[in-house]
């Protein structure tokens, strides 16, 4: 049976590229109204709501993201255990994202209607227990929990750091790096068939997340190359722990992008800004999925090539119709979709 996963998952997979947004059609939809943007999509009925444009652009961001892990658990069905378990970590990030508002929250004592209005309602797949959360007394109460599920792991490393630090951001810094490393850890667990190509691909973002870690750390945040250096996650592509002991020694961003190894280095050379270089690192993984969805082998990696190109695709085209909502400039609204330059300058007003 397990032969016959492969063959459906490739064919699953190639019916649903055709839902992705190609590079070509992106100056397309640049030009489109919000009505137009709204009707080519299907999302008129939420446009249509009586609300504000706060709580429209909330249910358009809702509905993009479910669509998107709709998507995700109909792929992992067909997938053996730990392939699955892999994916659905990736998956898990929006999950992430509602841990640290409810922390937020508790930390600042916000109105729980204000905490409510920035989390995602999940599928059960993802989804936190947020009304026991909710009843939590604060934020150590509401880690242990946590400790009880499918997120123990990330729930307990960042109740220990808190314990130790009481820092908000050395929590948050935390989650996200249990989050990758438990992606990295389940990346050993999969069938040897699947693991190179999705080697390359999990590598390719952890490449991207380990450089912008380390850039931000080092010269926004002003850490020491030590304590940058304890909140990386190596990669298993490029930026591997040696490396990263490497370039955390550095002092400046010119000298840091010189000692990246390729296609790193060709991708990054000559950006100016950390702006820049986050912009070509995410060309530099949607390129690596691309490559993946189209010549790969493993029906597991193409799965999660097109939900990381699929994702890249839905939050452009909420950055679009939140632009047309705000009444943005055009301009302004392709630096952020990765459309234009972030360096460019802008027209000056008539």
């Amino acid at each position: 049976m397990s032969r016959l996963r492969d063959p459906y998952l490739n064919t699953r997979v190639s019916a649903m590229a055709e839902r992705l947004i190609a590079p070509a059609e992106v100056a397309t939809l640049c030009g489109l109204s919000l009505s137009e943007l709204a009707q080519r999509f299907g999302l008129e009925r939420l446009l249509d709501e009586p609300h504000d444009r706060r709580a429209k652009s909330r249910s358009l961001k809702q509905a993009l993201v479910n669509t998107l892990l709709d998507e995700l658990r109909i792929l992992i069905r067909p997938m053996p255990a730990e392939e699955a378990g892999l994916v659905l970590a990736w998956g898990r990030k929006y999950a992430l994202f509602n841990l640290k508002a409810l922390l937020r929250g508790k930390l600042y004592e916000l109105d729980p209607a204000e905490i409510r209005a920035n989390l995602y309602e999940l599928p059960e797949h993802v989804r936190l227990p947020q009304q026991e959360l909710f009843q939590a007394e604060g934020v150590l109460e509401l880690l242990r929990t946590l400790e009880q599920g499918p997120y123990s792991l990330i729930a307990k490393q960042g109740r220990e750091v808190f314990e130790r630090k009481r820092d908000p951001f050395a929590l948050e810094a935390a989650l996200d790096q249990r989050y990758y490393v438990e992606m990295a850890r389940r990346l050993q667990q999969v069938h040897s068939s699947n693991q190179d190509e999705l080697k390359q691909l999990l590598g390719a973002l952890l490449d991207r997340v380990g450089l912008l870690w380390l850039l931000r750390f080092r010269f926004s945040y002003g850490l020491s190359p030590s304590e940058t250096f304890y909140q990386l996650v190596p990669s298993v592509r490029l930026l591997h722990r040696d490396r990263l002991l490497g370039l955390v020694n550095l002092d400046s961003l010119e000298a840091i992008l010189a000692a990246l190894p390729e296609p790193l280095h060709g991708a990054l050379a000559g950006s100016q800004s950390l702006i820049e270089v986050q912009q070509r690192l995410g060309g530099y993984v949607t390129e690596e999925s691309r490559r993946i969805l189209a010549n790969g082998r493993s029906g597991v990696a193409r799965a999660l090539a097109y939900l990381i190109l699929r994702e890249h695709g839905v939050l452009m085209l909420f950055s679009l119709l939140q632009g047309q909502l705000l009444g943005l400039p055009r301009e302004l609204v392709e630096i952020a979709i990765e459309a234009r330059p972030p360096d460019c300058p802008l027209p000056s007003a008539a």
